[in-house]
């Protein structure tokens, strides 16, 4: 069976005053990683779109929404997602949140590339790590940690789908 998953197909630009929080976000944001998110925008643009859903309800994005507003912007990147039924748009805001909770780092290329950034001059404290986070990566802690970054492709396993008839999906 092939599985075509679904996809934006376009950005748009909307003021800040027209997205609505969901008031079930069980994520919580604190200031400082607000202002981080901030300095991120500042220094590297509004790279990664607001998602929401056709009521104009954030699914993913209400720490980026904070730190505009922050930064005085006065309009943000969204992308609707309008594909998603009431139970998978709660599900994703989990979901969304969750999944990037069980990255790792391979901390010899993370000490290697903050290296690499330092000799060309750039400001390790625009990229989100604390000061004891940076002094701890550079100084090489954490290289007998199990990071999660060493598979390679193959060790992958794959995507763990429930198997649908096409009337599921409509299509």
């Amino acid at each position: 069976m092939d599985f075509s998953p679904s996809m934006a197909r376009n950005i748009e630009l909307w003021p800040l005053d027209r997205l609505i929080p969901y008031i079930g976000n069980a994520r919580t944001h604190s200031v400082e990683q607000v202002g981080k998110v901030a300095a991120s925008i500042i220094e590297f643009g509004f790279t990664n779109p607001i998602l929401v859903d056709t009521n104009d309800g954030i699914i993913a994005g209400h720490c980026r929404l904070m730190a505009a507003k922050k930064i005085g912007m006065k309009q943000v990147p969204v992308i609707i997602l309008d594909h998603l039924t009431d139970a998978q748009r709660r599900a994703y805001i989990l979901a969304d949140n969750r999944l990037a909770l069980d990255a790792g780092w391979d901390n010899d290329m993370l000490a290697a590339e903050m290296d690499r950034l330092q000799e060309d001059g750039f400001d390790l404290g625009k990229i989100g790590f604390s000061d004891e986070e940076l002094g701890g990566i550079m100084d090489g802690w954490g290289e007998d940690d199990e990071s999660g970054g060493d598979e390679s492709e193959e060790d992958i396993p794959p995507p763990q789908l429930q198997l649908l008839s096409q009337a599921t999906f409509g299509y």
